[in-house]
């Protein structure tokens, strides 16, 4: 058995249902990050250029700024379902680690924007960790093909 699935089998076992409400928040909190991004690129595009450590072309910065609002957009909505929890939890990583370090920290210090990074790179990582839990797509799914795979056996 592998560690991964060692993690998932231990996830799904010390899941409350409390934790699904939290998931929920966080995903309603990245999707609505994601459509204010998408409201205002402009926005985004001047945060990224002024934290004057990455020196993006102006391609890459593109890519940057759609991926960042496409991410937190069907990140948040697919982490809302408890659908694909952890791969999207994996996507977002990236894009809250580096909010968190390269925006935050260094351009503006302690705020509130670095307060919410914080608790979204934890809850993300906690996610990545225990899974979608009870209140899920992901749980649906792997019950009904539970339910299928006794009824083959009988």
């Amino acid at each position: 058995m592998n560690v991964i699935h060692k993690i998932e089998q231990w996830g799904d076992r010390h899941h409350p249902a409390l934790l699904d409400v939290l998931r929920i928040a966080l995903g309603l909190f990245l999707f609505l990050k994601g459509f204010a991004f998408m409201q205002n690129m402009t926005f985004l595009k001047y945060t990224i250029e002024e934290q004057n450590i990455v020196n993006l072309s102006e391609p890459v910065l593109q890519f940057v700024m759609y991926y960042v609002a496409a991410v937190h957009m069907a990140g948040g909505l697919c982490i809302i379902l408890g659908l694909f929890t952890r791969l999207f939890c994996i996507l977002q990583l990236p894009v809250v680690v580096s909010a968190l370090f390269l925006i935050n920290i260094f351009r503006s210090g302690f705020n509130n924007d670095l307060w919410m990074s914080v608790f979204a790179c934890t809850l993300l990582t906690l996610f990545l960790l225990i899974g979608s839990g009870p209140f899920s797509i992901d749980h649906l799914v792997e019950t009904m093909n539970q339910d299928k795979s006794d009824a083959n056996k009988i």
